[in-house]
């Protein structure tokens, strides 16, 4: 379950405090276990700052304290602040926001080893899935499931999301993906061949935080290609 911490402290040095949280950032590297920060102030009182950080969960986050960097920026912390900081420790209930990670969520599921997951916690039930290479759209999560399943039939499989931009109830994904044909797909008996695609996919998510349409856009062409479905045409 996803975890936010709330720091709020009163100060008016608040351009040593973001120098302060560069270093940290610099100097843990990629020993911090949170996923995102936002440093608010008051706009009724300025010295009044809000940091709020975001983690995976909270036993996550219990490891940021262990960190020698940690103890580093609480001291100097304390320094710039007019008194001690305030924490608040808040395990997140409800969250509407529809995050980049949900993105990549989504594509670690579709390659998860062993049978697919139900999905119905990433995808609506009526879920409209809208795929230019297909006659109709593929509407319903039974239905969108069958497809993946064909796909991971076939292949062996990996995406790389390469950019996830997310803007309101929209995100944005632009991936590659690499596989191995391993079984028939679309009449072609399995090859063995390695191969490689890159796309998009366009995602819509309803106010209950899952998926109601997606849009993939794919080189399909070029993977019948590599496949040797277009041998005989190019003869």
């Amino acid at each position: 379950m996803t975890f936010v911490q709330l720091i709020e402290c009163r100060t008016s040095r608040l351009d040593e405090m973001n120098r302060l949280l560069d270093t940290w950032v610099e100097q843990a590297g990629g020993k911090r276990a949170a996923t995102h920060t936002l440093v608010g102030k008051d706009r009724s009182d300025g010295a009044h700052i809000v940091e709020m950080v975001e983690f995976p969960s909270y036993e996550e986050a219990m490891r940021n304290p262990n960190l020698p960097e940690t103890d580093a920026v609480f001291r100097g912390l304390v320094a710039l602040c007019d008194e001690l900081p305030v924490f608040t420790d808040l395990e997140v209930v409800r969250d509407e926001q529809f995050a980049a990670s949900a993105v990549r969520r989504f594509f670690d599921t579709l390659t998860a080893a062993g049978e697919l997951p139900p999905l119905n916690d990433l995808i609506d039930e009526d879920c409209h899935s809208h795929d230019p290479v297909n006659a109709q759209d593929t509407i319903g999560l039974d239905a969108i499931r069958r497809e993946y399943r064909m796909w991971r039939d076939a292949f062996d499989f990996a995406f790389t999301v390469e950019d996830a931009i997310t803007q309101d109830d929209r995100a944005c994904a632009r991936w590659s993906w690499d596989a191995v044909h391993r079984g028939e797909f679309l009449g072609i008996a399995p090859t063995g061949r390695r191969v490689t695609m890159t796309g998009t996919t366009l995602f819509r998510c309803g106010p209950h935080g899952k998926f109601t349409e997606l849009w993939w856009q794919r080189d399909q062409l070029g993977l019948m290609q590599q496949l040797g479905a277009l041998d005989e045409l190019e003869n």
